[in-house]
């Protein structure tokens, strides 16, 4: 795989991820009662945004887990050995 179609696949994991968790709110409503950006989150879903550090730290806490736990259902959701990096 080449490494444009890999962080795809990482953006589709945090889209789909992201979607399923917030689950039947709105984009609206879970952005509002967490102070984020209903158009990152919007882009997000969509798999068009490579969000910041700082915003996968606040989708954590907006789902209530610790951003490590976020991360690790993300990786989940990616082919076994998975790796930016061609070796």
């Amino acid at each position: 795989m080449n490494n444009e179609r890999n962080k795809q696949l990482i953006l589709e994991a945090l889209g789909k991820l992201t979607k399923k968790l917030r689950g039947e709110k709105s984009q609206f409503m879970f952005c509002s009662e967490n102070d984020i950006s209903t158009s990152i989150v919007s882009t997000i879903e969509r798999f068009l945004k490579d969000p910041q550090l700082t915003t996968v730290f606040k989708l954590a806490e907006a789902f209530d887990m610790k951003p490590s736990n976020f991360i690790k259902l993300i990786e989940e959701e990616l082919p076994e050995n998975f790796s930016l990096i061609e070796k």
